[in-house]
């Protein structure tokens, strides 16, 4: 019985995740710690530092306690191969309930442009395939029968080419980009019988910025917000503040509109490497099914060429 109330409960969320799909409602996976993790949702992100490769990983997991909440798994890695060509890749697996995996596999074009003295533009280019599986085959809906439900009668598995672009603007204090990293709408559940069952990656446009503060030698504010739009639903908005303490201990606190409250913190372990943790207090209804959500990152610089001396150079903020 504790199986089948299980699969129950995540057949509650997975009919709430293919009603918002069939509105138009949002899909793409949110992160905290976006600031961080800026190569998953904007291809012109880019540092202009030669000869380092960037690598990045972060892992989402939301609404602990709630049966088939979502997991989220990162991964990027870009370096600029010259002065104005910068290059990468980025995955994302997104995993609902272990009924749903979704996986975007890209690769990561950006061209950096001098503007002004102190300025750069960068624009990008994301092209790759996402992988869309559904697994029903645990599904007991009735007592001694399968599933007359048709949009659980069958596995889905299905590959479908994307793009993406976006535009990246940057010095060594602020940032601001505006990027949609999946420009092809796809189906995934096709009709059936005359009944609707279908789900649409619909675009989804994000706005990004920062600033660094100097405070004094030893401390930097940092102020950050993400903002992204979808057609049929709400606009979603994130709100960060952080304190740098010593280039080397970061925390701040975020404020995702009608949805949570987050606590962010980081330590720069070595120059080269950086580790990082939020929490999310859930503020809707969901809040009395679960315990909030948990994410970790880790960011890590590898001098490719020996040519930084020891990493001996002005910190990166963003």
């Amino acid at each position: 019985m504790k199986h089948l109330n299980k699969y129950y409960k995540i057949v509650a969320l997975l009919s709430l995740m293919f009603i918002s799909l069939q509105s138009f409602g949002q899909q793409d996976p949110q992160f905290t710690q976006y600031m961080y993790n800026m190569n998953i949702i904007n291809p012109a992100y880019a540092t202009a530092d030669e000869a380092i490769l960037n690598l990045g990983g972060l892992y989402r997991t939301q609404w602990v306690g709630m049966e088939g909440a979502p997991k989220t798994g990162t991964f990027f890695a870009h370096t600029p191969i010259n002065e104005k060509i910068e290059m990468g890749i980025s995955f994302t697996n997104d995993n609902i309930g272990d009924v749903v995996q979704e996986n975007n596999m890209y690769a990561d074009f950006a061209y950096v442009l001098p503007v002004g003295l102190e300025g750069k533009l960068s624009l990008g280019l994301k092209a790759g395939l996402t992988f869309f599986d559904v697994n029903f085959n645990d599904f007991v809906l009735q007592s001694g029968g399968s599933s007359t439900d048709i949009a659980f009668n069958e596995n889905i598995s299905k590959t479908f080419p994307n793009l993406g672009i976006g535009a990246f603007y940057f010095t060594d204090n602020y940032y601001l980009g505006l990027s949609a990293p999946n420009m092809l709408t796809t189906k995934h559940i096709e009709t059936e019988n005359g009944i609707t069952a279908s789900g649409v990656e619909a675009i989804h446009f994000f706005l990004t910025g920062g600033y660094v503060f100097d405070l004094n030698p030893n401390l930097k504010f940092k102020p950050a917000f993400m903002a992204k739009s979808v057609k049929g639903a709400p606009l979603a908005l994130d709100i960060t503040a952080n304190v740098l303490i010593n280039e080397k201990l970061e925390a701040g606190l975020g404020y995702r509109l009608d949805d949570a409250i987050n606590g962010l913190v980081s330590f720069r372990v070595k120059p080269d490497l950086r580790i990082g943790y939020a929490y999310d207090f859930t503020t809707t209804n969901l809040g009395d099914f679960n315990s909030g959500s948990h994410e970790i990152f880790i960011l890590f610089d590898v001098d490719l060429f020996g040519l930084k001396g020891g990493y001996d150079r002005s910190p990166r903020f963003f």
